[in-house]
């Protein structure tokens, strides 16, 4: 990609240079854009890392530098500026053969070459099969889907999973739960479970299961109940664009052994002791561990916690050859990565090689009213609902604009207009438009039905919004990088609402239908394919449509 390929230009170019002046620059050398008010394409900083070290001046150190980069043929200008900076301004050729790669291979843009080839299995939304899904897992399904696209779009080895928590007491406490809605809906005398499962929707199963559900105990109510669930589970995530390489059921785990397993390798290690009857796991003074006390995992009634079928899980993973784990937790779910770093670290793994991402709540609006939601109380609003009325486009957009770690306001009212102040239609518009422009170069014959849109001189653009265009397309693939590394992909929605704020000024002030040559108007239709490619590219890591017409 244009970028990496000119970091690593400059970065010979400035390695060279160090070598002659007898500096030391770091290892890493950051390629930025600047800030708007400085007419350069990029900035670097690296005299003033060489200028600390070596106790010299760094803007004198700058103009040598600027000199010897102005020297490739990729660079029409360097220049030194305050307090040490180089300002680079790259020859508009180069930019447009940027553009014209996109349009010959758009899927392959942004691809990475050599990238790591660790794997790494991300498991995201994985809510409890005890009621529908409700807001929170679409945000952490945005946000697990869009990184498993993201990174196989870079190169990555990559799998999503789903962990179905379907073991344990909760079947029997979301039967019992169902069955006193069902001995309810018969006029019988019936109490829901105090720490039962409350909603509404326990009724409308009750109403739909097969007619020998009277003979049912709690047990068989309960697996009726959440393999009913599950199903709905994994339709909302199909209506939603999100798909997992498996769903891994708790039940498999515990029927392998794994969990005994995992407990006596525990042992092996001696990271297990016992107390008051009950069997810990020593994690308070363990080398690697985060977590601020032991923790139980078989209690003193024999049962184990949930803690250790989790660590069975996660050892699992590990023993299928993935190299690095990343797990998406709701907002409750805090306390929860320091113990389980420490478990990743009792099993003899680097800790660094799991991360945690824990997304914020979202908080629903219609307009300025807010649009209350309780799950406890069976009133929550479902996933399900948000995608019927304002669609998944919309929701998957919005969620994805946000990092995971701040609230999010959804406002129903907006996600539903259809005008620039929506987010995902003011990106969708654009790739229309340009749908449009060239359904009507073809009529007007500018572009004959199957020509290929030649490479112009870098010339034929001229005009700063032109310009514009061309630099924001080839900051596109250090953008997916940019996601990768922030694990969100909020870097990806931000920058397809500014590509696509670019492209307003440039439609209002540059012709490509009506231009003022044949010439001219191919080449403003090359730079625009460029940029219906990387937004519709961007929207699909997104799982976001990218529609021809509006």
């Amino acid at each position: 990609m244009i970028i990496a390929r000119l970091r690593r230009t400059l970065s010979d170019k400035a390695r060279a240079w160090a070598k002659a002046q007898d500096l030391t620059l770091p290892p890493t050398l950051a390629v930025a854009a600047p800030p708007p008010h400085v007419k350069a394409d990029l900035s670097l900083p690296w005299p003033l890392a060489a200028a600390k070290a070596a106790k010299m001046n760094p803007l004198a150190l700058a103009g040598t530098l600027a000199t010897a980069l102005a020297e490739l043929p990729e660079v029409e200008s360097a220049e030194a500026a305050p307090p040490g900076f180089v300002n680079v301004r790259l020859r508009a050729s180069v930019l447009a053969a940027n553009v014209k790669a996109i349009t010959l291979d758009p899927k392959g843009y942004g691809r990475e070459e050599n990238g790591t080839k660790a794997k790494t299995l991300i498991e995201f939304v994985s809510a409890n099969p005890t009621g529908p899904l409700h807001m929170a897992s679409g945000r952490g399904a945005t946000l697990g889907d869009s990184l498993v696209r993201i990174m196989r779009r870079l190169g990555r080895a990559v799998a999503a999973e789903y962990y179905v928590n379907d073991g344990g007491d909760r079947v029997i406490l979301l039967g019992e739960s169902i069955l006193a809605r069902y001995k309810q809906s018969r006029g019988e005398t019936a109490q829901v479970p105090e720490k039962g499962y409350q909603g509404e929707y326990l009724v409308d199963l009750a109403a739909a299961a097969p007619a020998e559900k009277s003979s049912w105990d709690a047990a068989k109510w309960g697996r009726y109940a959440m393999d009913t669930l599950l199903a709905s589970h994994k339709d909302d995530m199909k209506v939603f664009d999100v798909t997992f390489d498996r769903w891994y059921l708790e039940s498999e785990l515990f029927a392998s052994g794994a969990v005994e397993k995992t407990l006596a390798f525990l042992k092996s290690r001696g990271m297990v002791f016992e107390k008051d009857n009950a069997v810990w796991l020593g994690t308070l003074n363990a080398e690697g561990s985060t977590d601020d006390k032991d923790r139980v995992l078989i209690k003193s009634t024999g049962k184990p916690t949930y803690f250790l079928p989790d660590i069975a899980y996660h050892k699992d993973k590990y023993d299928r050859g993935n190299d690095r784990l990343i797990d998406i937790f709701g907002a409750d779910h805090h306390g929860y990565v320091p113990r389980m770093k420490a478990a990743i670290a009792a099993l003899g793994k680097e800790p660094d090689s799991y991360h945690a991402i824990v997304h914020q709540l979202i908080h629903l609006f219609r307009g300025q009213e807010a649009v209350k939601m309780s799950k406890r109380a069976g009133t929550f609003i479902s996933l399900r609902e948000i995608i019927d009325e304002v669609g998944k486009d919309a929701c998957r957009f919005f969620f994805a604009l946000r990092t995971p770690d701040s609230h999010l306001n959804f406002d129903l009212e907006l996600a539903k207009k259809q005008s620039s102040e929506n987010p995902v239609y003011y990106v969708q518009y654009v790739h229309a438009r340009i749908h449009s422009i060239f359904r009507k170069a073809a009529e007007t014959g500018l572009l004959k039905a199957g020509a290929d849109l030649p490479l112009p001189n870098g010339a034929a653009y001229a005009a700063p919004e032109e310009r514009a265009l061309l630099l924001k397309l080839a900051w596109y693939p250090e953008v997916l990088l940019d996601a990768e590394r922030l694990l969100s992909p909020h870097p990806l929605a931000n920058y397809l609402m500014e590509l696509a704020g670019l492209f307003h000024p440039f439609y209002e002030k540059c012709p490509v239908v009506a231009a003022a040559d044949p010439e001219l108007g191919r080449a403003r239709l090359l730079l625009i394919a460029g940029v219906r490619d990387v937004i519709g590219e961007g929207l699909d890591l997104l799982g976001v449509r990218a529609p021809d017409a509006m």
